[in-house]
């Protein structure tokens, strides 16, 4: 991440140039707004236990957040269009950090559900506007830096729910939820020194073009990414469960969600480089092929086997995603590359959310094995469909 300044003769000094800049502070800004996310994991049985709630309504309080950041996502682009990307994600984290705040007050349970909402708000600003961010930056060669946004998303999901979690051990739900909140303040003052002034853009000569075209090519693309996420989370769904009736300890079950995170991680922060060298078409049937392979290979075997297999899984489950964000610019309708993040976006983050509701019918009429079927299954109806998005590709994707 760092390139070469100006200099005279052989002896050049390394430096961290404006572009590289941008991707930073893009990937900083997704750290924590996917770490604020998923750390709402840890608060949830103390909030169960304060309150008095059931898990219908635990899953309702995590609605506010997670209903308000997914649906808020076009809004929040326009409105945020004729501001520069350095002033959007600073306060889009600030306000982020500000439900935070507003949770750590003892206002009860108003209160809470107030700073969820507010919290909302804020991260339904971050995808959108970051993600534009790295395509404006690099153009034609986005494809791999956003793999790199992608995984930081991933690196906040695993550090912020554990530190809450070790945090919570030491202290009350109040004080840490607005330490998490001061984070955030932080956050927001790096990303005003880090990014830019000036918006930072690649040279015309390298500026990625597209041409002017209808929305058919990005509704496919993004029928297939809601359809990755749905084969994602559907398949997280049943996991503990499948660890569990294989024998697997409650420390053996942590430790198989870790090596599939860890996988996916990894995943995310190659896949996007191997879509931009290997094509997305060729790169999407090999992930999607062996994750419905992979899937239906850890539902069979024994539990250490299956263990060996999850680091494995986990790279192409997670991998498909950064190579379809990375399409998202060449099929983006009228070139509006921020309000197709913004409709990309939603449509994941909403089939992230029902996913798991019909999964877990087919499970509830059928059998675990059913359930875990569809999920798999899922996967392979994305073959298919990405074939069709082929001609859309021409001339954009080798």
């Amino acid at each position: 991440m760092f390139a070469e300044a100006t200099g005279e003769g052989p002896a050049k000094v390394l430096a961290f140039t404006p572009r590289h800049r941008n991707l930073a502070g893009a990937c900083l800004a997704h750290l924590l707004h996917d770490g604020y996310t998923d750390q709402l994991y840890a608060l949830l049985p103390i909030w169960q236990a304060q309150f008095g709630l059931s898990y219908a309504g635990l899953a309702l309080v995590r609605a506010l957040y997670y209903g308000t950041m997914g649906g808020l996502q076009l809004p929040a682009n326009r409105l945020t269009a004729s501001f520069g990307p350095r002033a959007s994600l600073a306060a889009a984290t600030l306000i982020a950090a500000a439900g935070y705040m507003v949770m750590a007050l003892p206002c009860g349970f108003t209160g809470l559900c107030i700073g969820l909402v507010i919290a909302g708000i804020g991260s339904s600003i971050q995808h959108p506007r970051a993600s534009l961010l790295v395509t404006d930056t690099f153009g034609k060669a986005s494809r791999g830096p956003l793999g790199i946004y992608n995984f930081s998303g991933d690196l906040g999901k695993a550090v912020f729910p554990a530190t809450v979690a070790l945090l919570l051990t030491v202290s009350a739900w109040r004080p840490v939820v607005g330490l998490m909140a001061m984070v955030g303040v932080a956050v927001a003052l790096g990303l005003l020194w880090l990014v830019p002034r000036q918006p930072f853009t690649v040279h015309a000569g390298e500026a990625h073009v597209a041409k002017e075209r209808s929305g058919a090519g990005f509704n496919l693309l993004l029928t297939i990414g809601a359809l990755d996420t749905a084969t994602r989370m559907g398949y997280l769904l049943f996991l503990p469960f499948l660890l569990h009736q294989k024998g697997g300890t409650e420390t053996i079950v942590g430790g198989g969600l870790a090596l599939l995170f860890i996988g996916g991680a990894l995943g995310k922060a190659s896949c996007g480089w191997l879509g931009q060298h290997l094509g997305v078409i060729g790169t999407v049937i090999a992930t999607e092929a062996m994750t419905a392979l992979l899937i239906f290979a850890t539902a069979f075997l024994p539990l250490q086997p299956m263990l060996i297999l999850l680091p494995i899984l986990g790279i192409v489950l997670n991998g498909t995603s950064s190579v379809l964000y990375g399409t998202v610019p060449a099929l983006a309708p009228g070139n509006d590359t921020g309000r197709a993040f913004a409709l990309f976006y939603t449509g994941v983050i909403g089939a992230g959310g029902l996913a798991p509701i019909a999964y877990g019918a087919i499970a509830d009429h059928f059998s675990r094995m059913a359930g875990i079927s569809a999920a798999a299954l899922t996967a392979v109806t994305i073959i298919p469909l990405i074939l069709a998005l082929r001609p859309s590709l021409q001339d954009q994707i080798s």
